[in-house]
């Protein structure tokens, strides 16, 4: 570890895994729920299974995004943290909010909670990812602002380099579009309008300069390209992702009142969203081919090439199968959309945050990489999850292909009800699949424990 003050990313990873798992279980109770309808009812409704499943997918991707940053930009910027004690201060008020938020979700009614919580004076909860009470959507710009104030001053006080003005974009991005979460007007197509630029200038805009940076990052850690090479790669593939993702934006708008054009607009630039993802792929590939050095971290390159792959599939692939406009008004809201939902944040935010920890954890601990022993079992974990995914994804998208047949082409069309009694073999597989991933996730904790000669 070249500065002291890295070593607060340490926390951060720590709680991601520990909320990744959480999430996890979540979706497996959310799972058993689709094929035993009463499971744990009335103790976890589904609504608030859902709830707890998706807030802690983007809390803890959140929690892996800082610990990463506060890695990074001391290396990059060549310089310590600004202030590891407002880093230290800001994990503790993140993961204390972000605990009574499920608190609050799992003991408390949601209509009690948005009324004890203010939601009569600003109201910004009962939409999709965006739930939260509003104390923690305010905890989470302080949280943010004070965040992106740590790091923009040590990036400011250091050297500069492409990776870190890229990820500081994308995480001043991610801050500002999370304003938007504020804005709930009455007007349904306006509330859905605006509500995308939350989600989907998230995930399919400033989340991806994020990507882009933590991976061109460890690239070269671990092979040791030339840093001019793999900037420009990286500018290439975030003007990619910029140009095809704000304007793609418009795949959303199809069904819900916007004018027509956006039938079109949505179709061609959601098209090529899979550009960035594809050239990231190649980006990975290239670059450990041309490695100048073996780097001891095996697992962490595995990684780092995994994200790339699964990235593609599940954003690019998955994403371009239902995105053109005649094809979405068929599938929009069926279990397509939750197949590729599933692979794409896995192989996107999922894998490059593992990625990183992957890298940054065995340093931390005063290790270039974790011993033979423990990186085997890592890989397996990587396998382990990484092919449950792929199932996962599978499944969900023959369900939601039958779903379409029966529900919305058939002549005799059923009810939507009637429809998921047909499909729920595939929910069946869904979830052993899903049993799968958490063996992985366990197999990924135990490798962190495992003893052996250091490298």
């Amino acid at each position: 570890m070249q500065y002291q003050s890295q070593a607060v990313a340490k926390p951060y990873f720590i709680a991601a895994i520990g909320l990744f798992v959480g999430q996890i279980l979540f979706g497996l109770i959310m799972g058993l729920q689709y094929v035993v309808g009463d499971f744990l009812f009335p103790e976890i409704p589904f609504n608030v299974a859902r709830m707890v499943h998706t807030n802690l997918l983007i809390v803890w991707l959140l929690f892996g995004f800082m610990g990463a940053a506060y890695y990074l930009i001391p290396e990059e910027s060549e310089t310590e943290l600004f202030s590891p004690k407002l880093a230290i201060a800001l994990f503790w008020i993140f993961l204390v909010a972000g605990a009574l938020t499920v608190v609050g979700y799992l003991a408390v009614p949601y209509a009690t909670l948005a009324q004890v919580t203010g939601n009569d004076l600003l109201a910004t909860m009962g939409r999709e990812f965006l739930e939260q009470p509003l104390p923690t959507k305010l905890g989470i710009v302080v949280v943010a602002l004070a965040f992106l104030f740590n790091i923009t001053m040590t990036v400011l006080k250091g050297r500069k380099t492409a990776i870190s003005t890229v990820l500081l974009l994308g995480l001043w991005g991610l801050a500002i579009f999370f304003l938007f979460s504020f804005y709930n007007p009455h007007d349904l197509v306006k509330d859905k309008y605006y509500w995308w630029w939350v989600v989907h200038l998230w995930v399919e805009g400033v989340w991806e300069l994020i990507l882009g940076a933590l991976l061109a990052f460890v690239l070269i850690k671990v092979t040791g390209v030339d840093r001019e090479i793999i900037e420009k790669w990286l500018y290439v593939i975030i003007t990619l992702a910029l140009v095809t993702g704000i304007i793609g934006t418009g795949h959303h708008y199809y069904w819900i009142g916007a004018p027509e054009y956006w039938q079109w607009w949505g179709s061609i630039f959601s098209a090529l969203e899979p550009l960035p993802f594809f050239a990231m792929t190649v980006f990975a590939f290239t670059m450990v081919n041309r490695r100048r050095r073996e780097h001891p971290n095996k697992a962490a390159v595995l990684w780092a090439l995994g994200t790339g792959v699964m990235a593609f599939l599940g954003a690019g692939v998955w994403g371009f199968l239902h995105t053109l406009a005649p094809v979405n008004y068929y599938t929009h809201g069926t279990q397509v959309t939750a197949a590729h939902g599933h692979m794409a944040f896995y192989g996107a935010y999922v894998m490059v945050v593992l990625t990183m920890i992957s890298y940054a954890m065995p340093i931390m601990r005063g290790r270039a990489a974790n011993s033979n022993k423990a990186q085997v079992l890592e890989m397996w974990s990587f396998w382990l999850m990484t092919i449950a995914m792929v199932f996962i994804t599978l499944f969900l998208t023959a369900a939601g292909i039958l779903q379409v047949w029966l529900q919305r082409v058939s002549e005799q069309p059923m009810s939507y009800m009637a429809t998921q009694d047909q499909v729920m073999l595939f929910y069946w597989m869904r979830e052993w699949a899903g049993v799968m991933f958490l063996v992985g996730l366990i197999v990924y904790l135990i490798s962190f424990f495992v003893k052996g000669e250091e490298k």
